[in-house]
C-alpha cells in the first residue's frame, strides 16, 4: 500500500562514479539537505555498510583474488547490506543514502577486471530479490546519480589523494574500461540513472545535484552552494 505521505516514503538513492570523481563530499551535502527538510537518513557504503560486509570490504580493497571472488565477495557483502540496513530503512520511510551499489560492481569486476556480465547478472537476480520488493522484482536504487568523470581528470585527482588501495592504484586504462561500464549500465535503464558532469567547480557540481531532486519533488527547494560541500 502507498505510503500516506509521498514525500515520507522511503527512498534509496545509490551514488556512483570512478575512483577520483567526488562523490562522497557531495553525498554528505545532500544528506544534511534531506535532514534540513525534517527527513530521516541513513548514509551507507557499499562494499560495506554493516560488520560483516565491512569485513569483507578490508578484503576486496587489500587481498589479491581473481574476479569471480572479488565478484562474490561484494555481492555476499550486498545482500547482508541490503537485509540488514537498507531494507529495514526504506521500511522505517527514511531516506537511504547509499555510496555505490550493483553499477558499481557491473563497472568495476564487469568493465574493468572483464568479467562476464551474464554471471554477474545472475549474482545480481539472486542477491537483489529481497521480500519487500514482491516476488520477481528486484530491489534497485530509486535514483542512481552518476558522477561522469573523464578518466584521466579521475587519475590526477588520485595522484594527490591517500595511499591508493588495490583498486585505486590500478592503471588508468582500467578506469577506462570503467568509465565505459558505467555508460553502458545509465545506456541500459536510462530513467533510473541521473548523469553529473563532475569536472566541474564544486559549486556547480552541487547545484546539478540538488537540481535533480527538486525536479522529482524530493527536495522541495534549491539548496544553496554555500550550503553544500565545500
Amino acid at each position: 500500500m502507498p505510503h500516506p505521505n509521498p514525500q515520507a516514503r522511503g527512498l534509496f538513492i545509490s551514488f556512483e562514479g570512478i575512483d577520483g570523481a567526488g562523490k562522497s563530499t557531495h553525498i554528505a551535502g545532500l544528506a544534511d539537505a534531506f535532514r534540513g527538510q525534517g527527513r530521516t537518513v541513513t548514509l551507507t557504503r557499499e562494499p560495506g555498510g554493516t560488520p560483516l560486509a565491512e569485513k569483507l570490504r578490508a578484503l576486496l580493497l587489500n587481498d589479491s583474488m581473481d574476479p569471480l571472488t572479488e565478484s562474490l565477495l561484494v555481492f555476499a557483502a550486498r545482500r547482508d547490506h541490503l537485509m540488514n540496513v537498507i531494507e529495514p530503512a526504506l521500511a522505517r520511510g527514511e531516506v537511504v543514502l547509499c555510496d555505490r551499489f550493483t553499477d558499481a560492481t557491473f563497472a568495476y569486476q564487469g568493465g574493468g577486471r572483464g568479467f562476464d556480465l551474464d554471471v554477474l547478472g545472475t549474482l545480481e537476480r539472486w542477491v537483489q530479490a529481497t521480500p519487500a520488493v514482491g516476488e520477481g522484482a528486484l530491489r534497485q536504487p530509486d535514483l542512481t546519480v552518476w558522477f561522469d568523470l573523464p578518466p584521466e581528470t579521475a587519475a590526477a585527482r588520485l595522484a594527490d589523494a591517500r595511499a591508493p588501495d588495490r583498486f585505486e592504484a590500478q592503471p588508468l586504462d582500467f578506469f577506462r574500461h570503467v568509465a565505459a561500464g558505467y555508460a553502458a549500465r545509465a545506456a541500459a535503464d536510462p530513467t533510473r540513472f541521473a548523469r553529473i558532469q563532475a569536472d566541474q567547480a564544486r559549486h556547480l557540481v552541487w547545484q546539478q545535484l540538488t537540481s535533480t531532486f527538486v525536479r522529482r519533488g524530493w527536495l522541495s527547494i534549491m539548496v544553496p552552494a554555500n550550503s553544500g560541500p565545500r
